[in-house]
């Protein structure tokens, strides 16, 4: 994310989203009531309105502004549409007052003006901000002759595979066997090569097979060079989970949003299940737990951080020098949170 413009004194504050991780963060930046503009494109017809069947308008590019009424990030498709009230835009273009879906798309500025920013709405562009800068990472989890890849985003893990190497046969006579395991090596490097600006590699597996293949990568690619291995006691999406729970990540210095997520959760469900006094769950316990000065860890999921009175326990948690953690709801830990009421602490003493 870039910040390209910002004025204070009239509320706007105009990005630049670079990846899909920065999509993600605006759908929790925007929020209903706020107007923001950036450009689109739409298909306008003769203004005489006599066309003929094949013609379909010609295509203009123009600014438009709307007042959103809600906002949806569909990760899978890599889009965030925007849905609001047309308020600014050339006049014999678009119909001001109609109803319009807005696209927001990757290298295309997006200014947003509100009523009021707060503290969390700042801070969450900061991050976004910061992140761009951190070096991103992918886990792959080789088992046999099958493998999984696990891309990191700031939102979640972007599963890939599995990739079916069609190795196994005790029949297979030896050559082709060899044949066989390079190709499948040969897939699983072209996909790695795939993703963008990749600088770490975890690869991992519950047997020698990931050996093998970091073997491989060593006499064929330079990708060698940024792989570090790791066992784990599974295979396939397990196997990734198992990976991120273990802090590798954080040691090489990687984006580790992700796992540091899932650890902490992890930590706060083995308190619930030993039915301890210093966590707690809910938002009423948690409140209380706050203006106690109690909370050293506060973990809320992303859709309620808009609230007002969810806002006010972060502010509270961290005047009172706790931390907050913002879970995002895309992956597992934040479902496991939303089950929790979605927001939770862990404390620094029982209450």
């Amino acid at each position: 994310m870039r910040i390209v413009h910002q004025d204070t004194k009239r509320g706007i504050i105009e990005l630049l989203p670079e990846t899909l991780d920065d999509l993600w963060h605006l759908s929790h930046i925007i929020e209903p009531g706020d107007l923001i503009s950036a450009r689109t494109t739409r298909r306008i017809q003769d203004s005489t309105g006599e066309r003929l069947r094949s013609d379909r308008g010609i295509k203009k590019t123009f600014f438009m502004g709307i007042r959103v009424e809600s906002i949806k990030f569909h990760k899978y498709t890599g889009k965030l549409r925007a849905t609001g009230v047309i308020e600014q835009g050339p006049e014999d273009l678009v119909p001001l007052g109609s109803h319009h879906t807005l696209d927001l798309k990757l290298q295309n500025p997006v200014k947003i003006q509100k009523e009021k920013w707060s503290r969390w709405h700042l801070k969450r562009i900061k991050e976004s901000v910061k992140a761009s800068k951190i070096p991103k990472a992918l886990v792959v989890v080789v088992e046999d002759d099958t493998a999984d890849i696990g891309i990191l985003r700031q939102y979640g893990v972007d599963y890939y595979g599995p990739i079916i190497g069609g190795v196994s046969g005790k029949r297979m006579v030896q050559k082709n066997r060899q044949q066989i395991i390079k190709k499948f090596y040969d897939q699983i490097t072209e996909t790695i090569r795939s993703f963008e600006g990749i600088e770490g590699i975890v690869i991992a597996g519950p047997g020698f097979v990931k050996n093998d293949f970091y073997k491989y990568l060593e006499q064929h690619s330079d990708l060698a060079e940024m792989v570090i291995l790791e066992s784990t006691g599974a295979g396939g999406r397990a196997g990734i989970r198992e990976v991120l729970q273990k802090g590798l990540l954080e040691d090489m210095a990687i984006e580790g949003r992700i796992a540091q997520e899932m650890r902490i959760m992890t930590e706060l469900l083995q308190e619930i299940g030993k039915s301890s006094n210093q966590v707690t769950y809910g938002k009423k316990e948690v409140e209380q737990a706050a203006q106690a000065g109690a909370v050293e860890n506060l973990l809320v999921i992303d859709n309620l951080v808009r609230e007002e009175d969810v806002e006010q326990i972060m502010n509270t948690t961290e005047n009172l020098g706790g931390k907050v953690m913002v879970i995002s709801s895309e992956h597992d830990s934040g479902k496991q949170l939303e089950a929790l009421g979605g927001i939770a602490a862990l404390l620094r003493y029982g209450i």
